[in-house]
């Protein structure tokens, strides 16, 4: 009976969304969910939604940085998006005497506003060229149509560049190859900061809190678009002028209800939905365990380090909230996975989809083929993560390696010596923006832990030739953790990366031999050299061959039930998507309900002050004690709203989406998925699916309350 039941609800949920799941093409809504979407409480037209020849909420939306999702909400080309987004422009400009990352930051006018390395880009449209791809690779193998495929994009989208405007085309593999979409982009370069609150509101409850309902966190920051006089995108001049928008969302401060339409536009980074069941065991079994591992070593050996000194956080913080991130989703990911039998669910669709190919010669062998290539390759997973999250982990390993470009150059006798003296200068610039981020206390304990689990945990035919026998012979016992530690001292103590004469005696007469002989180099290049000379053509091959069963497993999938092809939506690719769902509470486990919001009755629970993850301002503590919620008090509660939930489907590059009400208006930030359904990168939970957002009138309550910031609320167009 399980196994029957399993069969019948993957039978539909593989060809079709359910409930809230789907990241719809914005341009495709109204054939596919716009009638559903009026249905649970969305008041505008297909247009207002989507459109190429006039303003729409589409043109509001924009990729920020390189992979975060940020809305306009002024008329002068302000930006809201999370402060996780904006951590590393806030941790940029950020000093020990000016530290705005622990302080927090507002520019009271736009002379204050701080030039920052971020990009932002607008979609300017959507195009199918499946067509004209598929014409172009029409009767090629598999092999040719990899090989062919670059060429085949770049022909097309080399039509609509144009650099002058800022103006460039990039083509997306929908359904795993079967559907090319080609978006059309406008870069802006001249970003400034705006805004952020104290790191303390931006990432309160830190790592503790982080993919877990109930929170409590102010996670925005804001920024603007600066354009050249003429309107168009342009290097950072003092001359520069704010973004006229296309369009822009107003903010709503309404408030808001359960059951209440929400909808997400933004760039979701990827999801693998139609994952088949070799790949569920891979990553639970070997890719997903080696990661959580090798990130947890990393983080403990950070964390000593920044909790003793301010300089250090500051100096890592960026690094660490990259690690930690992702370090807690795919432990919890493989969690659920096993929890809730996403395998077992992929083998019985599989047997299903097995049944329906016989006799079908384009399909019949595809999951035999599946097999087989994942038994080729699993004896090497485990070495590869361990080299990308464990030896690469350590900073030093990682700078190191950057320098195999320059190795190639000088062992050719061919370069010309502009060529070296060329990548020589790029290497040393590498190398002071290294030893800028570059902790040594907590680096070399990575080196040395790092390398040690690498040795006991990856089967020893695996290893660099030699290397650990080197070990072995110069400094003791391979099972002795002092025998790593005293290696990873003497690398440190040793390598020009961190020698100043060193490095400059190597520049003035760089050779191979002398950089073959810097340790840290040696290290880094004889794991790295390992893995391309043997393995990295078996991972190559193995990812070629299935990508191209999954083309075909897809194809397959379609085919089986032609009419609801309509309903389905492509695996994310950082392509903007569209969401919608309901605010909706839910219960997590047996006799647990959580509410859909959290007030500021919670943040004052969880204070404790001093605290690494869950301090506060005194000011804050003050106001919300003095309950001086102003104009965003939320008058049901009678409180200030902090975070809410929706049922809406998103993904990593969604962050800083904007969520949006049923006319359209802003009402939250998305910033976090939460615990109980991190397999939603290949599974989607419609019963505990959950995407946790700021509420904006928190947003605008630490702008003016805490903030004083009364010039950025004075610019946005509030709907109350």
């Amino acid at each position: 009976m399980k196994k029957l039941f399993i069969m019948a609800l993957l039978s539909i949920s593989l060809f079709k969304a359910q409930a809230d799941e789907g990241m719809w093409l914005p341009m495709l809504l109204g054939k596919q969910v716009y009638a559903d979407m009026v249905k649970r409480g969305l008041k505008l037209t297909p247009e207002q939604l989507y459109s190429i020849n006039k303003a729409s909420i589409k043109d509001a939306i924009i990729i920020f940085g390189g992979g975060c999702t940020g809305e306009i909400v002024s008329s002068q080309g302000l930006i809201f998006t999370n402060h996780h987004c904006g951590y590393s422009a806030i941790s940029g400009a950020s000093t020990v005497e000016h530290n705005y990352l622990a302080d927090g930051f507002y520019a009271y006018n736009k002379d204050q506003e701080i030039q920052s390395k971020l990009t932002v880009q607008f979609l300017d449209r959507i195009v199918d060229v499946t067509k004209e791809v598929e014409d172009a690779l029409k009767g090629l193998s598999y092999e040719e149509r990899s090989k062919k495929i670059g060429d085949v994009y770049k022909s097309i989208t080399d039509k609509v560049a144009d650099k002058e405007n800022g103006l460039a085309g990039r083509i997306y593999a929908m359904f795993k190859g079967n559907q090319h979409i080609m978006y059309v982009y406008k870069t802006y370069r001249d970003i400034r900061l705006v805004g952020a609150p104290p790191e303390s509101v931006g990432k309160f409850g830190g790592d503790t809190d982080n993919w877990e309902w109930p929170r409590h966190t102010g996670d925005f920051s804001i920024f603007r678009v600066y354009t050249s006089k003429d309107g168009k995108p342009a290097e950072y001049s003092k001359d520069n002028v704010p973004l006229k928008p296309k369009y822009f969302l107003p903010v709503s401060i309404k408030g808001l209800k359960d059951g209440d339409y929400s909808m997400i536009y933004g760039y979701p980074g990827s999801t693998n939905r139609y994952e088949i069941s070799y790949g569920i065991k891979l990553k639970n079994e070997i890719e997903n365990p080696s990661l959580v591992g090798l990130r947890d070593v990393r983080l403990k050996y950070m964390h000593e380090q920044m909790i003793k000194d301010p300089a250090v956080k500051l100096k890592l913080a960026d690094n660490y909230a990259s690690v930690a991130n992702y370090w807690k989703f795919f432990d919890g990911e493989t969690k659920q996975l096993i929890k809730y039998h996403v395998y077992d669910q992929k083998k019985a669709f599989e047997n299903k989809f097995e049944a329906w190919a016989k006799g079908k010669p384009e399909f019949e062998n595809i999951l035999q083929d599946y097999a087989k290539n994942y038994a080729d390759w699993t004896p090497y997973a485990k070495q590869r993560q361990y080299l990308i999250e464990g030896i690469l982990g350590s900073h030093l390993a990682g700078a190191a390696s950057g320098l195999a470009s320059l190795e190639a150059k000088l062992l050719d006798n061919t370069t010309p010596a502009a060529e070296k003296e060329k990548a020589i200068k790029a290497a040393a610039q590498s190398r002071a923006s290294f030893k800028e981020k570059e902790d040594l206390p907590s680096d070399e304990k990575i080196l040395a832990a790092t390398c040690m689990m690498f040795y006991n945990d990856v089967d020893k035919s695996q290893h660099p030739i030699g290397f650990y026998e080197s070990i072995k012979a110069a400094y003791g016992s391979l099972n002795d953790e002092a025998t790593f530690k005293k290696w990873a001292h003497d690398v440190f103590a040793k390598t020009m990366l961190l020698d100043d004469a060193r490095w400059s005696a190597f520049a003035a007469a760089p050779t191979a031999a002398a950089l073959q002989e810097d340790p840290a180099f040696a290290y880094a290049s004889a794991f790295i050299k390992n893995y391309t000379g043997k393995y990295a053509s078996l991972y190559s091959a193995f990812r070629n061959k299935n990508d191209e069963l999954g083309r075909l497993y897809m194809k397959g999938i379609m085919e089986m039930n032609p009419a609801a092809v309509k309903k389905m939506y492509p695996d994310a690719n950082f392509s903007m998507r569209v969401s919608y769902g309901n605010v909706k509470s839910y219960n997590p486990r047996d006799a647990v309900h959580y509410d859909y919001v959290t007030t500021s009755k919670g943040i004052l629970e969880k204070y404790i002050p001093g605290d690494y993850e869950f301090n506060l301002p005194a000011n804050q503590i003050e106001l919300l004690k003095k309950r001086d919620f102003g104009q965003y008090i939320d008058k049901s509660r009678n409180d200030l709203v902090i975070n809410f939930i929706t049922t809406n489907d998103i993904t990593g590059g969604n962050s800083g989406s904007p969520v949006i009400d049923g006319n359209g208006n802003l009402i939250g930030l998305a910033f976090d998925g939460n615990y109980e359904a991190l397999s939603h990168k290949i599974a989607f939970d419609k019963d505990l699916n959950r995407t946790i957002c700021v509420d904006v009138r928190y947003v605008l309550w630490c702008i003016d309350k805490l903030g004083g910031a009364k010039n950025i609320i004075n610019e946005l167009k509030l709907v109350r």
